[in-house]
């Protein structure tokens, strides 16, 4: 019997991540960074379809993979209409609604899209999403915004969120769905989530202004100067949503999206960027603190994680915030290629309910 390969696929907003596994094996792993400079030419997310997928095929030609083993093909999940956490088979009406953006417009969206898109032309592969950004589970308390008009969404790093909750609880003998967990995954957004009993029932909405500023979102901006803002007539509705989301945030005060440069900036002595690096690891640490509240303090542990938690200067400020509360425990990067490919072996050999987009 020949070894099934998995294709997964992780289209993020500064950068695209893939990777291929033989079954449970890790055959390759890549990761591509997109300067704001590399795409600023393409005006919708949409548009950078055929060159994201076009850096997927290329690297899969030069390992000479012979793509008729690829048995599943699993994107990152997008902004579809808000659903319950699992794996999804990719169909018509998901395609739609990510095409759309019908929970807005996010790099996540191309996910499930270039997964189908290889899937067909492929003999024998299927396409899945797993746990895309919008699963909720809020609790109803946490829906609730201060203006009828307005209700609070669930849009979070939920696929990387609950693969390192998991594997905390397995490093601990116990189980996710036992835990009380605050995990912060720190990237191109942040997101904070307080995980009860393996539900996310309160999350920052990550992607449209809420919660802590990244790399190139602006986070939860006061209402009435970004109401002023927004009549004040020098900027257009697309110009003020790229003010929330792609040119906010670090992008919008230092000029770049790379937490990473910001860092060394600061170390070699650029007080603004200190200051604007301390400032997003102050708002992460006042983020958790305010879901440990939800948790009425009663916390296992605290969970950093994200490509920012690479660096000592963010882990050392936040923890030094947090670490009164519970334990901080971190874990660099993501996981998220790992869990797509390991939600999809588990699709193909029928060991997880395939669930149906509508």
């Amino acid at each position: 019997m020949i070894n099934r390969l998995i294709l997964a696929i992780n289209p993020g907003s500064t950068s695209t991540k893939f990777s291929l596994f033989e079954e449970e094996k890790l055959v390759f792993e890549k990761a591509l960074r997109h300067s704001a400079e590399e795409l600023k030419n393409f005006k919708k997310i949409t548009d950078q379809f055929h060159f994201r997928k076009g850096l997927i095929m290329n690297e899969l030609a030069e390992r000479k993979i012979d793509l008729t083993r690829i048995a599943a093909v699993v994107g990152r999940g997008g902004l579809v209409k808000p659903i319950e956490s699992g794996i999804y088979r990719v169909n018509q009406r998901m395609k739609d609604d990510l095409t759309a953006g019908y929970s807005g417009q996010h790099a996540s969206n191309l996910g499930g899209l270039i997964a189908d898109d290889i899937a067909t032309s492929l003999s024998y592969a299927t396409a899945y999403i797993v746990d895309p950004v919008v699963v909720d589970e809020l609790q109803s308390i946490a829906r609730i915004s201060g203006h009828p008009e307005i209700e609070r969404k669930s849009i979070f790093h939920a696929l990387n969120q609950k693969a390192v909750a998991r594997i905390y609880a397995a490093s601990t003998n116990r189980k996710y769905e036992d835990l009380s967990l605050i995990i912060a995954h720190m990237g191109g957004g942040v997101s904070v989530g307080a995980h009860k009993n393996g539900k996310v029932i309160d999350v920052n909405n990550a992607l449209n202004g809420d919660g802590p500023f990244s790399p190139e979102r602006s986070g939860g901006l006061p209402s009435g100067q970004l109401v002023d803002l927004c009549f004040s007539g020098r900027f257009s509705h697309d110009e003020l949503m790229e003010m929330l989301t792609g040119k906010g945030g670090m992008m919008a005060y230092l000029g770049t999206n790379s937490f990473i440069e910001v860092c060394k900036m600061a170390e070699n002595g650029d007080k603004k960027a200190s200051l604007i690096s301390n400032a997003s690891s102050y708002q992460i640490g006042k983020e958790i603190g305010a879901m440990a509240a939800v948790f009425h303090g009663n916390v296992d542990a605290i969970i950093l994680t994200g490509g920012m938690a690479y660096e000592d200067s963010n882990i050392n400020i936040i923890r030094s915030m947090v670490g009164f509360i519970a334990e901080v425990v971190v874990y660099p990067g993501e996981d998220e290629l790992k869990a797509l490919a390991f939600n999809g072996l588990l699709a193909l050999d029928g060991k997880i309910e395939i669930k149906t987009y509508v």
